[in-house]
């Protein structure tokens, strides 16, 4: 092992190799510079579950620092556009689309989120509608924080992927109400 014991010193042979790896194991940014631009699209989804008297603050307009599910859904948009800027082997991406949604949910209580996220681009845009998802739940949990600590942020995960190489995708099942 190296200095770094989560780094083993002789690469691991895997099948299909993983892109974002040198042939020693380092990080690395792939290469899509010989890939052909095609639209490609995302879906991701994700939760946010409450208090039903959290839920019904929210629903009423009754929270404390303001609009919560316009700041979330401005947050996600903002957050899709950044997303290279946080994660480190992402492309920074021409976005076309963003679209963030926020559907209340008296069965969590809650509210599910959805990102949609379109571009005409050499690699996808899966980690932006994931990113947007994430902070648009991390950002309604901040607005409502005030009224509760306890709210769960969960089940994120991508829906479908259109474009690319690898094909399309669609998860096996559908656990939101999108």
């Amino acid at each position: 092992m190296t200095q770094n014991s989560l780094i083993p010193s002789t690469p691991i042979a895997v099948n299909p190799p993983l892109t974002h790896l040198d042939a020693q194991g380092q990080a690395q940014m792939v290469d899509v510079s010989n890939k052909l631009q095609t639209v490609r699209q995302a879906v991701a989804v994700g939760r946010v579950r409450m208090l039903p008297e959290t839920f019904a603050a929210i629903a009423a307009g009754n929270a404390p620092k303001g609009d919560v599910l316009g700041t979330a859904r401005l947050a996600g948009i903002m957050a899709a556009k950044q997303t290279a800027n946080l994660i480190p082997l992402c492309h920074p991406l021409p976005l076309q689309k963003v679209e963030v949604q926020l559907l209340p949910d008296p069965d969590l209580p809650g509210y599910q989120i959805r990102a949609e996220v379109k571009t005409k681009a050499e690699t996808g845009v899966e980690m932006e509608a994931l990113t947007a998802v994430s902070i648009a739940a991390l950002t309604l949990y901040d607005m409502a924080k005030a009224l509760e600590k306890s709210i769960c942020i969960e089940d994120i995960h991508l829906v479908s992927k259109t474009g690319g190489k690898s094909g399309d995708y669609q998860s096996g099942g559908e656990r939101s109400k999108f």
